[in-house]
């Protein structure tokens, strides 16, 4: 079940970073032709949101799964990196980059106009991604391909 896990955790980093990278370069590119921020707009953005959140409930279950994750803190694993990224880095630093996404998500829905929308998403989105991009364990990950 662990390994079912981690392999689907895997799978769906890909689609998360897919669909977060079109909510931002969709964003950004909107901002720059002043476009309007249509239901195809929001369908774009929400996408990233909801792939965010799907990737998130995954990893949730695999630390608690993983040898690695929540059986695994303790003193002694913040003297070891590789524990320490997968046991308290990684989780974090997703969790804040979730909120991040989130929070930009809800300030573009309450924002009034087109070109704030587009601004809260680019910044908010953009911000996230980067953090996700920080924790990514890419040693681990890469060895998937």
């Amino acid at each position: 079940m662990y390994i079912g896990f981690k392999n689907l955790h895997s799978f769906a980093a890909d689609i998360t970073l897919l669909f977060l990278l079109i909510s931002i370069l969709y964003a950004f590119y909107s901002l720059s032709k002043k476009a309007l921020f249509t239901k195809k707009s929001k369908t774009i953005i929400l996408l990233g949101l909801l792939a965010s959140h799907l990737q998130f409930v995954l990893g949730l279950i695999l630390y608690f799964l993983s040898p690695l994750g929540a059986s695994n803190v303790s003193g002694e694993m913040m003297k070891n990196s590789v524990s320490r990224l997968y046991g308290l880095e990684h989780p974090l630093v997703m969790i804040i980059a979730i909120v991040l996404i989130t929070i930009g998500y809800s300030k573009s829905k309450r924002a009034t106009g087109d070109t704030a929308k587009f601004k809260k998403i680019a910044i908010f989105y953009s911000i996230g991604f980067l953090l996700i991009l920080s924790r990514i364990p890419w040693k681990a990950w890469l060895a998937n391909f």
